[in-house]
């Protein structure tokens, strides 16, 4: 399977020279000036290593026929230096992934809810410490007394003292979250509200409901407005009419000992449209990521990104939960909509999503303004270690390979495994 490198673009200003299949970007407006302090800037030699070594780990990943397609893009600064696709958006008809194919982002999502907010807020037309019962006739808890101190910032953070996950299973299962949102007080509380983490789908999106009642409109409505549309994400949307109508769009696959095989996308997680509704291609997520790592301050200030990756509450599961994050992550917390690691000593902004046959990953480092997108259409989590290997070389750490792709290929997985391995539950 062919890795292709649409272009690679390095900053002028970085010294750094531009490879083959380079063309220009077109440039991202923005309405501030550069500050007279800004992030540290990583020596360009080891910028340039760890390009290098990125496009050879995608050539394994092809060779190796590891991921049915693939999306994945480096930014410094305001600056995509590196864009890279492996594989196929639908490997029955042998449709390649390009850099404006359209893929679920799962989780990913989460981001954009709570960015809305934010702005949101900032409008006046809501508070992060606004009651839910204020605003929501319908929200109850088990614990009325908790449920009446539960605040918008409570649900976005991750911390409405639910068990994790709470009513995923029944959201598969085919029943509305109008009907799940309003049975949340039949659940045992894992806690206070406020007082721990618990990683919520349905819940985080009565997020949506709010919104609606404070303003009027639609909660994707407004993304589409304040969001996607002045960053001049073209081919971003909600829902899998959205998805579907794409020009070039992902199917999601799982392995046999055929090959990768496409299946129908499901519709359970865009029933949560804040938590898990976004459709988005490669060059839209860059344009996303550059905005987080403060480069679209028109579109979201500082301000606003300083509250919204702020550590929150503490997230000790997520030290032990793959090896890269046992070996290199000694602090987790969870911001809103995103997730604060201490990575090697360095913070790292980061978030994960996954749904049947998709999985997205997204993170950046604040103090070097440097970040790294990926998004893929398959089961099986071996891209999942590509990432924190270019964060091992940005970062000059001892090389490990997180992925596994120097080691001799797995057995291909039967089509009946395959299935019973598809991933489910969103990150």
């Amino acid at each position: 399977m062919p890795f292709r490198k649409f272009f690679l673009v390095i900053a002028s200003g970085l010294g750094l020279s531009c490879a083959l299949f380079c063309r220009p970007l077109t440039a991202t407006p923005t309405t501030a000036t550069s500050p007279s302090t800004g992030p540290t800037t990583l020596p360009t030699a080891r910028v340039e290593k760890t390009l290098a070594d990125y496009k050879r780990w995608l050539n394994l990943l092809g060779e190796r026929d590891d991921v049915a397609g693939l999306a994945t893009a480096v930014v410094v600064g305001d600056k995509v230096v590196f864009e890279g696709t492996v594989g196929y958006a639908d490997a029955a008809t042998h449709e390649p992934v390009t850099p404006t194919t359209v893929f679920r982002l799962a989780s990913l999502s989460k981001a954009f809810a709570t960015a809305i907010t934010g702005l949101l807020v900032d409008d006046g037309k809501l508070q992060w410490d606004t009651r839910l019962i204020d605003v929501l006739p319908y929200f109850k808890l088990k614990n009325m007394q908790e449920a009446d101190q539960a605040t918008v910032s409570d649900i976005l953070g991750q911390k409405i003292g639910l068990p994790r996950n709470t009513f995923d299973n029944m959201l598969e299962g085919d029943i509305p979250y109008q009907e799940l949102v309003r049975k949340l007080d039949e659940v045992d509380m894992t806690c206070g509200v406020g007082q721990c983490y618990g990683y919520q789908n349905v819940a985080f999106s009565m997020i949506g409901d709010v919104v609606l009642a404070r303003t009027g409109d639609f909660f994707y409505h407004l993304v589409d407005k304040r969001l996607f549309y002045p960053l001049g994400m073209t081919t971003a949307t909600y829902g899998r009419a959205g998805l579907e109508s794409s020009k070039s769009w992902a199917r999601p696959h799982h392995a046999s000992r055929h090959g990768w095989v496409p299946f129908e996308p499901n519709e359970t997680y865009y029933r949560v449209a804040p938590a898990a509704g976004v459709n988005a291609s490669l060059r839209d997520m860059e344009k996303w990521l550059i905005a987080q790592m403060g480069g679209r301050p028109d579109v979201l200030p500082a301000t606003l990104l300083d509250v919204l990756h702020a550590p929150g509450v503490s997230t000790p599961s997520e030290l032990r939960s793959t090896a890269w994050r046992r070996a290199r992550l000694t602090d987790a917390h969870y911001a809103l909509g995103w997730r604060v690691y201490r990575y090697a000593g360095e913070t790292l902004i980061y978030h994960a999503g996954a749904v049947a046959g998709y999985r997205t990953m997204v993170g950046f480092f604040p103090k070097y303004n440097v970040g790294v997108v990926t998004l893929w259409n398959s089961t099986g989590s071996t891209p999942s270690g590509l990432m924190p290997m270019v964060f091992d070389d940005l970062l000059d750490l001892p090389h490990v390979d997180w992925a596994q792709l120097e080691s001799e290929p797995k057995k291909p997985v039967s089509h009946k495994k395959a299935r019973k391995t598809r991933p489910a539950r969103r990150h």
